[in-house]
């Protein structure tokens, strides 16, 4: 299949850091990120193919994506750059880092794994209830204590987060929600697709000689912390952090920890003058 152009937003200036958003989402999700490194690096966010901006009207596969990326790579004559991925966007950065290993000279991996394992449970017709009532309320009124502890609470957020703060739940509101309502049904195809072969990309881990940081909330019930512990023991120069009281959504959880935890490692490995 022929590349998709990407809809992209680049800024800042420096060594390019591309960043990958999840799924549900979209480039905008990952202003977490790019708010603070566009200060000493050129972030490039793109929404991926079938989220945000990127519309398909074809079925397509994962590794469309990958597709897509390279294209881009070599459109803005990216010859070495840092690849940040959070979820999906992890994989899809480790899938870059095996395939362009010249490209791809440091890794930061949010909440993913090479094999992807989760822990949630059933959903009920209550979850979906609650999550609902919530999540239009919040939209309406951005981290509302009362929504949270009347209705956030008792939805699927929890299983996204663990601290349920003011927050937490207005980045639920700017971000998550619009991404969420841009997502093409082709995507979740795609992915599912992916799911049922049993993606499992452990066994090539040890060919990735890049530096490595890897992040997990320890409640992540989505892909578990576990799942992400794994991948950073495969990889030769990999570091691992894991964040009590978090789950899939920590950088929007303790957003300046996890922030801190990056310059520190960028600086370590001389990217952060």
């Amino acid at each position: 299949m022929n590349p998709t152009a990407l809809h992209t937003q680049i800024r800042g200036r420096g060594l390019p850091i591309i960043c990958l958003h999840g799924h549900p989402g979209s480039g905008a999700c990952m202003e977490v990120f790019t708010d603070h490194l566009a200060q000493r690096f050129q972030t490039i966010t793109p929404d991926l193919r079938g989220y945000g901006q990127s519309q398909t009207a074809q079925p397509f596969q994962m590794v469309d994506h990958l597709v897509d990326l390279e294209a881009l790579l070599n459109q803005l004559q990216i010859s070495e750059c840092l690849v940040l991925g959070w979820s999906l966007g992890g994989i899809l950065a480790l899938e870059l880092a095996l395939r362009f290993p010249q490209r791809v000279s440091g890794l930061i991996l949010i909440a993913t794994a090479a094999y992807p394992r989760g822990s949630h449970p059933p959903i009920s017709w209550a979850d979906n209830l609650y999550t609902g009532v919530a999540g239009l309320i919040n939209t309406l009124a951005p981290g509302w204590q009362w929504n949270i502890d009347t209705f956030g609470q008792q939805s699927l957020f929890r299983y996204l987060i663990q601290q349920h703060t003011p927050q937490t739940y207005r980045y639920i509101a700017q971000y998550a929600v619009p991404a969420y309502l841009q997502t093409s049904s082709l995507t979740t195809q795609a992915l599912n697709t992916a799911i049922r072969q049993g993606y499992n990309r452990q066994s090539d881990l040890q060919s990735i000689q890049c530096p490595c940081l890897a992040l997990a909330g320890a409640g992540d019930r989505h892909i578990t912390a576990q799942s992400t512990a794994e991948t950073a023991q495969r990889i030769a120069k990999s570091e691992f952090h894991c964040y009590p009281n978090t789950a899939h959504l920590f950088p929007w959880e303790i957003p300046h920890q996890v922030l801190g935890d990056i310059d520190q490692w960028l600086a370590q490995n001389d990217w952060l003058k």
